[in-house]
């Protein structure tokens, strides 16, 4: 008999890589170069150090910070072609909701209203719903939360406490996957200053109390040591300590946190923002109700996912699903129908094994292996939508002699690189700290026609530019008399450079 968790997972995996969502899973182009650098590491045995995909950084140093990620999905495309990119993107997303909801189940939360929490998370984080190493963050972190969060509640005495020495190997991977490992060290933070405020608040006139203050205290030295041990294995990487000053450069630099779109805050009219600000408010209204039973580590993880739900719209995923975790158990049951789901979930806490999921693992890669194909029937078609990147306008460079460098917009270049590396380099991709602010004022000068906006053509060699038709650019090539249009569709526009008569 299948579980509630086995059901959600296996429900998520076949929508994500059985209908159209396989498409929109595809819908950032930045996974082209993801695949083609895994692809590198494959064939050279070497993680990259310096940019190969770009004619204006070429040579220079690169950061390939999540090259574990690419390694995985570099393999998949190689052997199961962008069907098995979804498939393992479609597994981490199913298996993040469904282990979540088994967490609010084990909680003690309503089944109705586990399902309801969990609806509302997956909704807020479609937002993200890619084929990116975020995904991958995602998982990471609510393991993280999970093994502090069930060692705490266990009091550190009981059979959970050796599960925070999972941690560290934990670290190792998720450092090496991508940059989210940040959250970690904050979450191990919050739970180091909740224990060190219980071993502050206890005084010793009672025997009960002064043992609580030793537990505390052991507590606290766990956590330490722990948290060294994290640190010490998120140095394990290919850039040592280097990648922090990286890390940190990047997230600091103030503009491009205010022109990257997903690093500003959300912007409530979309469905899956409101489906964030129902969690906003259901979270307010649990703690004016119950906020007084928070455990500080509770307390201070509500505020920071709040604060980092509402810094960025890349963080509203992590921040929906730390916010139902903490949340779920404060909220009451429904009146309707109490008893029924109070039996169901008896039940589905009854429920351990997992066969379900894994048959559901087993057949969907069996069908990718397969070209997505059962019998005459083609079940999985991952591509990248011709609506969104300029499928049709690549493939009429593929079969031309036009060359590059060639320049698109920065959230094309991923695409470009997939279909035309190497024979064809790129100006920009969406690497934004590898070319940096400077290149990125210049670059957006061009994009938006402002003033001197011709500096930046002038300065690169370029051989094709591929602009969005209805991109302003666009617009004033077309009565450039330098540049000619080789190619239009209803979504692209293809210039090359006329030549000067002789």
């Amino acid at each position: 008999m299948p579980s509630g968790a086995d059901l959600i997972f296996v429900a998520l995996l076949s929508v994500l890589v059985f209908t159209p969502l396989s498409v929109r899973l595809l819908g950032d182009a930045g996974i082209g170069w993801h695949i083609r650098t895994g692809q590198q590491i494959l064939a050279a045995h070497a993680i990259p150090r310096m940019d190969s995909f770009s004619s204006t950084m070429a040579g220079k140093p690169w950061f390939a910070w999540e090259w574990l990620y690419d390694l995985v999905v570099g393999q998949l495309e190689a052997t199961l072609g962008l069907n098995g990119v979804v498939w393992f993107t479609a597994i981490v997303i199913a298996t993040v909701f469904a282990w979540s909801f088994r967490l609010l189940i084990a909680r003690g939360v309503n089944l109705f209203v586990a399902v309801v929490l969990v609806l509302l998370a997956l909704s807020a984080s479609m937002i993200h719903f890619l084929a990116r190493p975020h995904v991958v963050s995602w998982l990471f972190t609510l393991a993280w939360f999970w093994i502090l969060d069930s060692s705490e509640r266990d009091g550190f005495d009981g059979q959970r406490k050796r599960w925070l020495w999972a941690l560290p190997p934990l670290m190792l991977v998720w450092v090496n996957v991508h940059g989210g490992f940040l959250v970690g060290f904050v979450l191990l933070g919050i739970f180091l200053l909740s224990a060190g405020w219980s071993r502050f608040r206890l005084k010793e006139s009672r025997i009960e109390d002064a043992l609580q203050k030793i537990a505390a205290a052991k507590r606290v030295r766990t956590l330490a040591g722990v948290g060294l041990l994290s640190v010490a294995a998120s140095l394990v990487n290919p850039y040592g300590w280097k990648l922090y000053a990286h890390v940190y450069s990047y997230l600091s630099n103030r503009f491009l946190m205010d022109h990257i779109e997903e690093f500003q805050s959300p912007n409530f009219h979309g469905v899956a923002q409101k489906c964030f600000l129902a969690l906003l408010l259901i979270t307010v209204a649990a703690l004016a109700v119950r906020g007084i039973e928070l455990r500080v580590s509770e307390g201070l993880t509500v505020l920071f996912a709040v604060y980092a739900g509402l810094y960025a719209s890349r963080n509203i995923p992590v921040s929906s699903i730390l916010l139902v975790l903490v949340v779920g158990p404060l909220l009451p049951a429904a009146r309707f129908a109490e008893g029924f789901f109070e039996r169901m979930r008896a039940v589905e806490v009854g429920l351990r094994g997992h066969v379900w999921g894994i048959l559901a693992i087993a057949g969907t890669f069996a069908i990718a292996a397969n070209g997505g194909h059962i019998g005459s029937s083609l079940l999985m078609d991952a591509h990248f939508d011709p609506r969104r990147m300029p499928v049709d306008a690549v493939n009429y460079l593929e079969k031309s002699e036009v060359g590059g460098p060639l320049l698109s917009p920065d959230y094309w270049g991923g695409y470009v690189i997939y279909r035309l590396y190497p024979k064809t380099h790129v100006l920009v991709d969406d690497r934004h700290d590898l070319y940096g602010e400077p290149f990125f004022k210049s670059y957006l000068k061009m994009m938006h026609v402002e003033p001197e906006w011709k500096g930046f053509l002038q300065s690169h060699e370029i051989a094709c530019v591929v602009l969005p038709r209805d991109a302003a650019l666009a617009n004033i090539l077309v009565e450039t008399k330098e540049w000619k249009t080789i190619y239009a569709d209803d979504l692209t526009m293809v210039f090359v450079r006329e030549r000067a008569d002789p």
